[in-house]
């Protein structure tokens, strides 16, 4: 398929209307997974360690809302989407282990979560990219810049990853309806 063509006048009107198809199955997805007492996880910006006049201070987590996890995506309670980033689980620094490198800064960024005032135990999603859903989502991107949700025969679609090719990928609508059915009954899955 070619990219959308942009009238002088603005949007194609076919891509528009996918957009506004996939903001509505955005915003009745978000409303079904809190009606139905889903709990969403913490959002959070990684703010790294950083020194001011000699003095060091630790890294932290800054609030940036709740969302939950669908698969490749973040859905926040507002009804935006997001790459999922990376995810963690406040909890206390301890002593160091030494075991490898990663394994301490995992620990590190773990009491990060817990600096930023999240409870231990709390599952903190950090670093997450917003999708916005604009018309810029139809642009041709090369294979390093691309995202889990693109424009392709007539609906806003989801890849199962970033890069992977949109033919054959599920609508959005389709695959958030399914991700909620999962989470909202679990014993029926996406059937519900």
């Amino acid at each position: 398929m070619t990219p959308v063509e942009v009238s002088a006048g603005g949007t194609d009107p076919a891509l528009a209307g996918a957009l506004e198809r996939a903001r509505a199955a955005c915003a009745e997805a978000a409303a079904r997974l809190a009606s139905a007492g889903i709990e969403p996880d913490a959002l959070a910006e990684y703010v790294p360690p950083r020194t001011i006049l000699f003095v060091t201070r630790k890294a932290t987590m800054r609030p940036a809302g709740e969302a939950w996890r669908l698969g490749t995506v973040l859905l926040s309670t507002d009804g935006d989407l997001s790459t999922h980033g990376h995810t963690t689980r406040s909890a206390e620094r301890g002593r160091p282990g030494y075991q490898s490198t990663s394994r301490e800064e995992r620990r590190e960024i773990a009491a990060a979560a817990l600096r930023g005032g999240y409870p231990v135990g709390t599952t903190v999603n950090y670093d997450a990219v917003p999708l916005p859903l604009t018309a810029a989502i139809a642009e041709p991107r090369s294979p390093e810049d691309e995202l889990p949700i693109g424009y392709r025969d007539g609906e806003i679609r989801i890849r199962w990853r970033a890069g992977a090719p949109l033919e054959g990928a599920q609508p959005l609508a389709a695959y958030l309806r399914e991700r909620v059915g999962l989470l909202t009954d679990p014993t029926h899955g996406a059937g519900s």
